[in-house]
């Protein structure tokens, strides 16, 4: 394998990663959602863990997809 084909495929599985955590997030807040009765975490003053933790898993998610997304090719 050339040193390319190493660095590709390391992007590959940092962006499925990150894509993991999007998902997750994603998940965590939908079956709380329904185990709940509500899709607002605001309602309750002890529902307001749940925030701490289906945001930062989508926020991170997003923002490592957008960085380790595939880069245009260089003409």
């Amino acid at each position: 394998m050339a040193d390319g084909d190493v660095a590709e495929f390391q992007r590959k599985i940092i962006f499925a990663f990150f894509a993991l955590l999007l998902i997750a997030g994603i998940v965590v807040y939908w079956i709380w959602g329904l185990v709940h009765d509500t899709w607002n975490p605001f309602t309750d003053r002890g529902n307001i863990g749940i925030y701490t933790i289906y945001v930062p898993l989508i926020a991170f998610g997003v923002i490592g997809i957008l960085l380790y997304r595939k880069k245009p090719v260089k003409a």
